[in-house]
């Protein structure tokens, strides 16, 4: 072969197009790219269970009569509503473009098996929430050196990193090329998670505390997580993620991003088929208990996280607020998690009662707070129903 060099072009769904985002996620194919992000990612796991959650379908009529369930369903935005309780599927919807075996990324939906693993390391008094990351992570930097890890599993923490999608050139879009959903300036950059997380520091001459009652969300928080939990229990954090698929019990599989080097992206690179996505909240209903006599979480942190004051995530109506708690949202008795660009779950632990849905906002930002104000306000009338 002559020394001329072979030719090739950027991968040109990763290649950032304009407005400092890459093809999958503009507006006009971003519906498409969140169906196909477990493909489009650079890097990634597969996960499958032996065991599959047998479902019944066993649909109750009073659910697609409720107002706010009609309004929603027939939004541009939505894919799929499901609604489960036990081992019954009560109500069943996708859009005429969407079914039963798309998958769809669930985003920072991922960011609740943190909540499982750190309840097992409680139990186990391998860790204190009261103690600082430091403790734990000595080689992090300023950013979350000082943070106790109660304050970061509540984004309770103020730092450089921020997560403001309106921004096109926000903190958790630089983070992207470490985890493969977009080409890095240099490709010769080929940094992992844990050095791109040690690298985030302190706001100049400030404490990372947070003044208010609000929650400052970013994703690098349960990242950090991640790798401590990694750390402290000796055992990969791919591992813990596979225990809680087999207990789970899923059909399909969790498609699942990782860092080039295999590092679970835990804010955010979970991709689930609708099923699965009510199986993974069913879970979280069972507090923990799995398929084939299988157990993870903690049934103590569980109630914790509900009775934990945590931060104030967003107001929902006049004086009613939606909390951040131990890596979950929460309100009244259910706990659950938004993910970007329309997606939410949300499992009462009282009723066992469990809803996910699935849609895609379609806005240059992806995100459209009235919108997820419906959204949410629907999954709470949902799971606080008695079906």
């Amino acid at each position: 072969m002559s020394n001329n060099k072979l030719k090739s072009e950027a991968n040109p769904s990763l290649v950032v197009l304009r407005d400092n985002k890459p093809k999958w996620y503009l507006p006009e194919s971003r519906r498409e790219g969140y169906r196909n992000l477990h493909k489009i990612n650079r890097y990634g796991l597969l996960y499958r269970s032996d065991l599959v959650l047998k479902l019944n379908k066993k649909y109750n009529k009073k659910i697609k009569n409720i107002p706010s369930v009609k309004k929603v369903i027939n939004h541009k935005y939505f894919c799929s509503l499901l609604v489960g309780k036990n081992q019954e599927i009560l109500f069943e919807k996708y859009a005429n473009d969407f079914n039963e075996k798309t998958p769809q990324t669930i985003m920072s939906i991922t960011k609740m098996f943190a909540n499982l693993f750190v309840g097992e390391l409680l139990e186990k008094k391998i860790i204190d929430l009261n103690k600082k990351i430091s403790d734990y992570l000595p080689n992090i930097g300023s950013g979350y050196a000082s943070a106790t890890i109660q304050d970061v599993l509540d984004m309770n923490i103020v730092n450089s990193y921020s997560e403001d999608y309106t921004d096109p050139y926000t903190s958790s879009f630089l983070h992207e090329p470490v985890c493969g959903w977009r080409l890095p300036t240099n490709l010769d950059d080929k940094i992992g998670q844990e050095e791109f997380l040690n690298t985030i520091q302190a706001n100049e001459k400030k404490k990372l505390t947070n003044s208010t009652e609000f929650s400052h969300y970013k994703s690098a928080n349960t990242d950090v997580i991640g790798v401590l939990i990694e750390k402290v229990s000796g055992k990969k954090l791919s591992q813990w993620i596979l225990d809680a698929v087999e207990a789970a019990g899923f059909e399909d599989a969790l498609y699942m991003g990782t860092d080039r080097f295999g590092m679970p992206w835990i804010s955010g690179g979970g991709c689930l088929i609708s099923r699965d996505f009510l199986r993974y909240g069913l879970l979280f209903s069972r507090k923990g208990i799995g398929v084939g006599n299988r157990k993870v979480g903690s049934f103590k942190f569980f109630n914790q996280t509900i009775k934990n004051k945590g931060t104030k995530y967003m107001e929902l109506s006049k004086d009613k607020f939606l909390y951040y708690s131990n890596s979950t949202m929460k309100l009244g008795d259910w706990i659950g998690h938004s993910g970007l660009g329309g997606q939410f779950l949300a499992v009462n632990l009282k009723t066992g009662i469990t809803a996910s849905y699935f849609s895609v906002i379609d806005t240059p930002s992806g995100t459209d707070e009235n919108y997820k104000r419906d959204m949410i306000n629907m999954m709470d009338e949902i799971v606080n129903q008695k079906f």
